[in-house]
């Protein structure tokens, strides 16, 4: 490992934190930086994790300049945001451009001036809402499955590639997201620094503080665990909506793999997800859910969908799985056995929590 101090922003939300924890697992002789504002409920129960495998915390915001004068710094995972994908849509938007966006600016702020390298976590949610629901698909049993010809550029049955249309209406929260990476492009072009956008899909795995506009993994197996009632939201209410799910840890064996040589990843654009072999729809989740927790919960329907809601995103993740040689090793199952898992062991703190 050539870099010695590695910041990671965002560092005690779910992605950031596990980052920060395998970084220390891995090279326990350098410095890692957890940064965070602890706004994201839950958060503030990974501290404590961070501190026992010595990663350093620092509670900051990088909306803030000042809270990210670090002096040394010479690797930068950019993992910082409000996560909803509904912010801004009933509310102000203001908090969410100012942590997503001009955040971000201050994040490539601070590699700029310390000539330091970085990966930007970005998301599936750059692509437009209105494109993605007009793909060609077919209605089965459990799930909506994408047809294998499509009229659009970059979508196939095995998914949304990068040479999906960019043009469009998304959300707010991808439309910040978008915005940064272009910005990024261009700190990476003309100052010289490495750097890589990675557009993940839904991740999951324990420690994500699951709601119901985030980490529907997580909310849905809470919510099996407490007993609490649930709902099939938009698309006629038939839950049959698809994502696809990448594990946390195969993330991390990624970017593990982009760390080590950033050089061959350097101002790329890669879609990042579990692929078509690991989607699953609301219905099949209840299922795992029912399975693996022996309980049942209510359901009603909401039939009519919801602003910025999709039918059917899962990742066409070749490039990177060509790219990397690497390629998503836990399936749906093995995630959800794992956040069942970490739930019950973590039951009496996450009850008031999820």
């Amino acid at each position: 490992m050539k870099y010695k101090n590695i910041l990671v922003t965002g560092g005690a939300g779910f992605v950031g934190s596990n980052i920060c924890i395998k970084l220390k697992e891995h090279y326990p002789g350098i410095q890692v930086t957890a940064l965070d504002n602890l706004i994201r409920k839950g958060s503030e129960l990974n501290v404590p994790r961070l501190k026992k495998y010595g990663v350093s915390f620092i509670k900051g915001d990088v909306r803030f300049k000042k809270d990210l004068k670090i002096k040394k710094v010479d690797f930068l995972i950019e993992c910082s945001a409000e996560p909803s994908v509904m912010a801004g849509v009933t509310s102000s938007p203001e908090y969410l451009l100012d942590t997503n966006l001009m955040g971000a600016i201050n994040c490539f702020e601070l590699a700029r001036k310390a000539n330091a390298d970085i990966i930007f976590l970005s998301t599936s949610r750059v692509y437009p809402v209105k494109r993605l629901n007009e793909l060609q698909y077919e209605e089965i049993e459990t799930r909506f499955t994408l047809k294998d010809s499509q009229k659009i550029l970059g979508a196939s049955s095995k998914g949304i590639s990068e040479a999906f249309p960019l043009d469009g209406v998304r959300t707010l929260y991808g439309a910040t997201k978008l915005s940064a990476e272009l910005l990024l492009a261009e700190y990476i072009e003309n100052y010289g620094i490495n750097g890589v956008i990675n557009r993940c899909g839904l991740i999951s795995g324990p420690w994500q503080m699951g709601k119901v506009d985030q980490g529907v993994i997580v909310y849905w197996f809470a919510h099996h665990l407490f007993k609490k009632p649930l709902a099939y939201f938009g698309f006629d209410g038939k839950g049959k909506q698809v994502r696809d799910v990448l594990h946390i840890d195969d993330l991390l064996e990624l970017l593990f793999l982009q760390i080590q040589n950033i050089g061959a990843f350097n101002n790329q654009i890669y879609n990042v997800g579990g692929g078509r072999e690991n989607s699953v729809s609301l219905l099949e989740l209840t299922k795992l859910c029912e399975d693996i927790t022996g309980n049942t919960v209510k359901i009603s329907i909401q039939k009519e969908d919801r602003p910025g809601d999709v039918r059917i995103y899962i990742t066409d993740n070749s490039t990177i799985k060509n790219k990397a040689d690497w390629k998503p090793k836990k399936s749906i199952k093995d995630t959800g056995e794992d956040v069942y898992a970490w739930m019950l062991e973590n039951k009496q703190h996450l009850e008031n929590i999820l």
